[in-house]
C-alpha cells in the first residue's frame, strides 16, 4: 500500500514538473511566423545546395574541392551579414587526395564501358593500362600459395558474392507514425529485439583466414597492376569508401576501384567459365602534400544582453568523392546556412550569440568538430574542461540525409524533453512532433556531448539515404526534395532562436563519476 502511495506521489511530482515546464517554456509565435514566411517564400536553400554540389563538386577533406567550399561559404555568410566569419584551423590531417580521371572498360571478349570509382587514398595507374583479368579468391594462406607467380601484370578481380536481384521494396521511404511512436517510447521498456538467443559464435572458426591487409601486400608483391571489387549497391549504384591510409608514412598500395555489382558479376561469370577477359584502365589520382592542416568555417549572429553565451548549429561540409555529396552532407550544410540566413533576413535579435560551424573531417571520425571542441571547450580524453564550456547552451546538428525533420533525439537528457515538445508543437502541421529520450550517434553532435555540452541531432526521414545515396556515386542534387529542406531550415532556425532567447541555458546531463574524477 505504501509502495503504491509512493509511486502515485512520484508520478504526480513528475506530472507537475512537466506541466511547469510547458507553462514556462515560451515560444514567440510572432517571430516563428516570420521564420516560416521567410523560409517558405524566400528560400535560398536549394541555391546553396546547388553551389556546394553542382558548382563546387566533391568535397573530400584535404582536397581542392573542400578548400573551394570553405572559401565560398565564408564569402556567402559574410554577404548575408554574419559577423566574425573566419576559416579556423583544427589540426593536422595527413595527405589530401582527389581523383581527376577514371576510365574502366572491358575490351575482350567484347567492348563494354564499366561503372567504377577509385577507392580513396589509392594511387592511379601509370597512364593507360590494358591487361588480362584474373579472378582472385583468397581466404587462407593456402589459397594465396595457389596464385604465387601467376599474377604479374594482371588485373585482379575480387568476386562480389552478391546477387543483383530485383528489389520489391521501395528505395525511398518516410518514417511512419507507428515507427515514430516506437521511437518516442523509452527504450528500456520498448525493446523490440530479443537477444537472449543470440549466436555468440556466428563467425565460426576463422583462425586460418588471412586479413585484407595481408592479401593487399601479397598482390602488390606479386606485381598485380590493379584491383577491381565491389561491396554493395545495385542498378549502377556504387558505395564508395576508403582504400588506404592518409598518413604520411602509409605503405604503398595498388590502384583499386569499386564497381557496380552487375559489372563485377559479369566479369566473375566469364572468368569462372574460363573465358579470356581483358580490361583497360586509365586512373589519375593525386595526393596533396603541401599542407596537412585542415579547417572549419565559423560565423556568428551576435547576441544582445547574453551575448557572452553561445548557441551553436552545424553540419559537416566534407563529402566522399563518388558524386557531389548532396545528401551527405550538402543538405545539412545548406539547411544550417539557410537557418542563419533566415534569422538575419527577419532581423532577429537573439539574446545569446548564435554561432554556425561547417565542419571538415567528419567522414574520417568527427575530426573537425572534435578538434574545435578540444580547442574551445575541453578534451574528451582527459575531461579537462575550459571556461568556454560553461558558456555554450546547446549545439544542434543535421546529418541524416535529405529528408524533412520529424523530431529530435534528446540524447538521454530528460530535462530537455518537455522543452523540445513545446518547441515542436507549432510544427505538427509540418509532420514534426516526435521527441525521443534516446541517443543517436555517428555525427558531430557527439563531439559536444562527450564533454558535457547538450548536443542534439534531429530525426529525419530517410528517403533514399540508406539505399541509394549515402556514400555513393548517386549522391547528387537530383536526389533532394526542396520542400523537405525548407521545412528543416525553418525548424532549425526556430530551435536555435528559442535556445538563444531562453532566460536560462539548456539543462545539462550530469557528468559521469568517471568524468568527474578526471
Amino acid at each position: 500500500m505504501q509502495k503504491n502511495i509512493l509511486l502515485k506521489s512520484i508520478t504526480l511530482s513528475i506530472a507537475v514538473l512537466l506541466l511547469s515546464s510547458f507553462d514556462t517554456e515560451k515560444v514567440n509565435l510572432k517571430t516563428l511566423n516570420k521564420i516560416k514566411q521567410e523560409g517558405f517564400n524566400n528560400s535560398k536553400v536549394m541555391n546553396t545546395l546547388y553551389q556546394l554540389t553542382d558548382v563546387i563538386g566533391p568535397r573530400m577533406t584535404g582536397s581542392t574541392g573542400m578548400k573551394n567550399a570553405e572559401q565560398w561559404a565564408k564569402k556567402q555568410l559574410t554577404d548575408w551579414g554574419l559577423e566574425n566569419v573566419h576559416i579556423e584551423a583544427w589540426g593536422g590531417f595527413g595527405k589530401g587526395w582527389e581523383t581527376q580521371h577514371c576510365y574502366v572498360a572491358m575490351t575482350s571478349p567484347y567492348y563494354q564501358a564499366l561503372i567504377a570509382v577509385p577507392k580513396a587514398w589509392t594511387p592511379g595507374t601509370n597512364g593507360n593500362v590494358r591487361s588480362e583479368a584474373v579472378l582472385v579468391r583468397i581466404e587462407t594462406e593456402k589459397d594465396m600459395a595457389t596464385y604465387q607467380g601467376k599474377l604479374n601484370g594482371k588485373i585482379a578481380v575480387f568476386p562480389s558474392n552478391a546477387d543483383a536481384m530485383p528489389n520489391f521494396k521501395a528505395d525511398a521511404s518516410r518514417i511512419t507514425d507507428d515507427e515514430l511512436e516506437k521511437l518516442a517510447m523509452d527504450p528500456h521498456v520498448s525493446a523490440d529485439v530479443d537477444n537472449s538467443k543470440a549466436n555468440t559464435n556466428r563467425g565460426g572458426n576463422r583462425s586460418n583466414v588471412v586479413s585484407r591487409q595481408r592479401i593487399d601486400s601479397f598482390l602488390l608483391a606479386e606485381g598485380v597492376t590493379a584491383v577491381l571489387g565491389a561491396r554493395r549497391g545495385s542498378m549502377g549504384t556504387i558505395f564508395t569508401s576508403n582504400g588506404a591510409s592518409r598518413a604520411w608514412n602509409a605503405k604503398p598500395v595498388l590502384p583499386e576501384l569499386e564497381m557496380g555489382i552487375e559489372h563485377i558479376n559479369r566479369l566473375q561469370r566469364l572468368l569462372d567459365d574460363k573465358k579470356s577477359v581483358s580490361i583497360e584502365l586509365n586512373i589519375q589520382n593525386t595526393f596533396l602534400t603541401n599542407d596537412s592542416t585542415e579547417y572549419n568555417v565559423i560565423a556568428e549572429i551576435p547576441g544582445t544582453d547574453l551575448k557572452d553565451e553561445i548557441v551553436m548549429l552545424g553540419a559537416h561540409m566534407d563529402s566522399w568523392h563518388g558524386s557531389t555529396g548532396a545528401t551527405d552532407n550538402g543538405t545539412g550544410s545548406a539547411v544550417v546556412m539557410e537557418a542563419v540566413r533566415i534569422l538575419k533576413a527577419i532581423k532577429a535579435k537573439p539574446r545569446r550569440t548564435i554561432r554556425i560551424a561547417l565542419w571538415s573531417g567528419e567522414e574520417q571520425g568527427l575530426l573537425g568538430s572534435r578538434g574545435y571542441v578540444v580547442k574551445h571547450f575541453g578534451d574528451r580524453k582527459t575531461m579537462k574542461l575550459k571556461d568556454e564550456q560553461k558558456k555554450i547552451s546547446a549545439y544542434f546538428n543535421l546529418d541524416n540525409g535529405a529528408g524533412k525533420i520529424r523530431g529530435i533525439y534528446a540524447q538521454n537528457n530528460d530535462a530537455v524533453v518537455p522543452i523540445f515538445e513545446s518547441w515542436l508543437t507549432p510544427f505538427k502541421d509540418l509532420a514534426a512532433s516526435t521527441v525521443t529520450y534516446r541517443n543517436t550517434g555517428s555525427t558531430d553532435h557527439i563531439s559536444f556531448d562527450e564533454v558535457g555540452i547538450p548536443g542534439f541531432q534531429f530525426i529525419q526521414d530517410g528517403l533514399e539515404y540508406g539505399t541509394r545515396t549515402h556514400h555513393t556515386n548517386m549522391d547528387s542534387y537530383d536526389r533532394v526534395n526542396e520542400n523537405d529542406l525548407m521545412q528543416a531550415s525553418i525548424i532549425m532556425a526556430s530551435f536555435v532562436y528559442n535556445t538563444a532567447m531562453r532566460d536560462e541555458m539548456m539543462p545539462r546531463k550530469s557528468l559521469s563519476k568517471a568524468q568527474e574524477k578526471k
